[in-house]
């Protein structure tokens, strides 16, 4: 059996589906010695190198870049049609819009959510993937997504698709190679306070940054000075955040800390006293099941994916009000609260999203497929 990945939307920046390939396929690549794995890398970034290990991955590269939607377009309209045709594959598999069908053996998609249709996006951009989004449920054979959330929302939208569900996950024993050193060096490195609380996700709108630093003001006037460490790549609102916390002289209590490696991350998921999880909206919510492994208390948006994640055994708030927010962390963060009941619950919950259950699934769904 041949497989083909397209994988041209990935690049070495961090991100949930970044984590997700590496570690999903990767399972799966392992999963199936017999396969053939053809990976269809972008013209930025070898791609099928994550996998180098592997004796059944071949590489393609192509002249699609990882980002640009025109150009990667325009490239694509260009090459996918030639090169799918000589490939024939069995399975062929996308991560990113536009959909692409090959035209021999099946196709499937995987989707991570439909923010792009939420009228906080601009009216063009949400008719285009709109356009795109309808397209491709029309003519995928099957479709992966990341909850039973999405999946919902998805059949919603075109309920006569076939859709499966796989969550995010985490390596196993991921937190283990974190040293006291590293929590040192990570500490020192960033000038960190004994005390804070943790945010992480990239700086874009739907992470609700301004909602959660309005929670920390609450809180300060309150008489409570809760440091706060921000951990995410800008995506367009960086400045307005950073005004933000000018504007509330927040400037001493609140760190905005960016192009972190795994090591560093990792370190301060352990380094932290609460894990605050603020979106308005995710498909998923890969940070959360870090949280778990790494054993930090966590207090979470109210939101349908988050009370999925976790199976209603968190403490939550409403993202809409900066008091709920600070009324959650205080509550969690004081002596007597729900917070080694959280962590217990998160050490057990975690082991189901390992990338050994999860390969199993994709193993079973692809041999399906095929």
């Amino acid at each position: 059996m041949r497989v083909g990945l397209n994988a041209t939307c990935f690049n070495d920046r961090p991100s949930g589906a970044r984590q997700r390939f590496v570690g999903l396929y990767g399972e799966l690549i392992r999963r199936l010695p017999e396969v053939e794995f053809v990976i269809f890398e972008p013209s930025d970034c070898p791609v099928a190198s994550w996998f180098n290990s592997a004796a059944n991955v071949t590489a393609r590269r192509t002249p699609i870049p990882s980002t640009g939607r025109a150009r990667k377009a325009i490239e694509g309209g260009r090459y996918w049609r030639r090169a799918l045709a000589n490939e024939r594959l069995d399975i062929f598999e996308g991560f990113n819009l536009p959909f692409v069908k090959s035209p021999s053996g099946r196709t499937m998609q995987t989707i991570h959510d439909v923010r792009r249709l939420s009228p906080d996006w601009a009216l063009p951009e949400r008719t285009a993937y709109k356009f795109f989004f309808k397209r491709a449920l029309a003519q995928v054979d099957h479709l992966i997504t990341v909850s039973e959330t999405m999946k919902a929302e998805i059949l919603s939208f075109y309920p006569d698709v076939e859709i499966s569900v796989v969550y995010n996950g985490l390596a196993e024993n991921a937190f283990d190679s974190v040293s006291v050193s590293d929590l040192i060096a990570t500490q020192k490195k960033f000038a960190l306070p004994s005390k804070f609380i943790l945010a992480v996700g990239h700086l874009e709108p739907r992470k609700n940054y301004l909602g959660l630093i309005d929670a920390i003001a609450w809180l300060r006037d309150a008489g409570e000075v809760i440091p706060l460490v921000i951990v995410g790549n800008e995506s367009g609102l960086r400045k307005v955040i950073e005004e933000s916390i000018q504007k509330k002289r927040l400037s001493d209590s609140v760190k905005i800390l960016s192009n972190l490696g795994d090591r560093e991350l990792y370190s301060l998921y352990k380094l932290c006293d609460l894990f605050v999880f603020p979106s308005f909206y995710e498909g998923f919510g890969i940070p959360i099941v870090e949280a778990m492994g790494a054993g930090c208390p966590m207090i979470l948006s109210d939101i349908p994916v988050f009370r999925e994640l976790t199976q209603d055994k968190c403490t939550y708030f409403s993202p809409h009000d900066s008091s709920s927010i600070a009324l959650a962390i205080q509550r969690v963060l004081q002596p007597g609260s729900q917070a080694p009941q959280i962590v217990k619950y998160g050490h057990e919950r975690v082991k189901q999203f390992g990338f050994n259950i999860l390969g199993s699934q994709m193993e079973k769904l692809y041999r399906s497929m095929a």
